[in-house]
């Protein structure tokens, strides 16, 4: 391809936090450039943004039904490769649908949608179109998780019988959302955010680990979510035992009350031969424990790393590279299959990044803890997909 992807980016205006991470992930590689975008409900403010951006001010648009109208009328050395969702999520669905349905490859931010329902539905949309759809659970994207995930799928750690993924969080221990703090505001919303709080924002983090990691999938679980702060309208902490198919147990916990806490999301897979253990706040590492010799520390970047780590390791060891970068992964592997699609070839594989179907099993576990929750922490069986 001689040329970069061209995407329009919905949502992500002044004041949002994962709109810039996005634009930074893109464009990490040098393969993408932005081109367009509805980047706030307020047509004046989605305006003032891409004047921020530097963008052609005719391919800012006032709504994402004007920019789906007119982009998919543009002539193809002006069209948009894909759109990149940086909404609420209570926006995700209506746009990635349109988006879909009007020739557009489309990347979202977590999770898909706001409900199941609208995640079978937009699964569908996916598979009539054709069109490639990519939600980035970010983490899956760093080099010592997918390190981790090799070792496992080896057999390395033999037979799995438990995993523990934690994700907690303190930024939440006070009623923010109260104080016009955008991210909480929306956040603890049930309007904009969905049926679960805390669970839904980072708990599905600590799933998407589990699952990304393990190749388990949950058959049944039982959850308490509580929901301390008072005044707020959705859980802020969540204790989930899980039951995995095929036998091994877990346990699930995020919260974002825990005070002192910045964003510890943490796995630990035991198996009958080995366990491992990652810290997102310590990402360039992997632990790997033995129950006949000293625990291991593997880093990232080192000649030891299996090929797949290698692959997604972009500068010498020594050197840090973490949140930004899995974002960026995560888009240079898109970018494999968007590229394919453009010119009308088949994508290659394997191909390594979360899409619809991981979606819709976020989803589920969202729906299921909240039931469990509600039916007083009784186990629930994981429903059908």
């Amino acid at each position: 391809m001689n040329r970069k992807l061209r995407f329009g980016m919905i949502g992500g205006g002044r004041g949002a936090f994962i709109g810039a991470v996005h634009r930074i992930a893109a464009v990490m590689d040098g393969q993408a450039e932005l081109v367009a975008g509805a980047f706030s409900s307020d047509p004046t403010r989605s305006r003032a943004s891409g004047a921020d951006l530097f963008l052609d001010p005719s391919r800012v648009y006032g709504s994402y039904q004007e920019m789906a109208r007119v982009e998919a009328k543009l002539p193809a050395d002006r069209r948009l490769d894909f759109v990149v969702i940086v909404t609420p999520n209570h926006q995700h669905f209506p746009p990635a649908k349109l988006f879909l349905e009007s020739g557009f490859n489309v990347v979202c931010d977590k999770p898909a949608t706001f409900n199941l329902a609208e995640a079978r539905q937009l699964r569908a949309v996916v598979r009539k179109t054709k069109k490639i759809f990519v939600l980035t659970h970010n983490y899956t994207g760093n080099a010592m998780v997918k390190q981790a995930r090799d070792l496992v799928r080896s057999g390395a750690l033999g037979d799995i019988r438990k995993v523990v993924a934690e994700y907690p969080q303190g930024w939440l221990s006070t009623l923010l959302e109260k104080t016009g703090q955008k991210q909480a505001g929306w956040r603890t919303d049930p309007k904009r955010s969905g049926a679960a709080g805390c669970i839904g924002d980072i708990g599905t983090h600590a799933e998407s680990l589990a699952r990304y990691i393990t190749g388990l999938h949950i058959d049944s679980l039982c959850a308490d979510l509580t929901t301390f702060v008072k005044g707020r309208k959705l859980d802020d902490d969540g204790n989930i035992l899980v039951r995995f198919k095929g036998g091994a147990k877990g346990i699930i916990h995020a919260s974002q009350i825990s005070v002192g806490d910045e964003n510890n999301l943490n796995i630990r897979v035991y198996g009958t031969k080995a366990s491992i253990e990652w810290h997102q706040e310590h990402p360039n590492e992997l632990i790997v424990k033995f129950p006949d010799q000293p625990r291991q520390i593997w880093r990232r970047g080192n000649g030891y790393v299996g090929a797949n780590a290698a692959r997604f390791t972009r500068i010498p060891a020594g050197h840090p590279e973490a949140y930004l970068e899995a974002f960026g992964n995560i888009y240079r592997e898109a970018f494999r299959a968007i590229t394919a699609e453009v010119h009308g070839r088949r994508a290659p594989k394997p191909l390594d990044f979360p899409t619809i179907d991981d979606g819709v099993e976020g989803m589920a576990f969202i729906e299921t803890a909240v039931k469990s929750s509600k039916l007083g922490a009784k186990w629930v069986k994981f429903p059908k997909l």
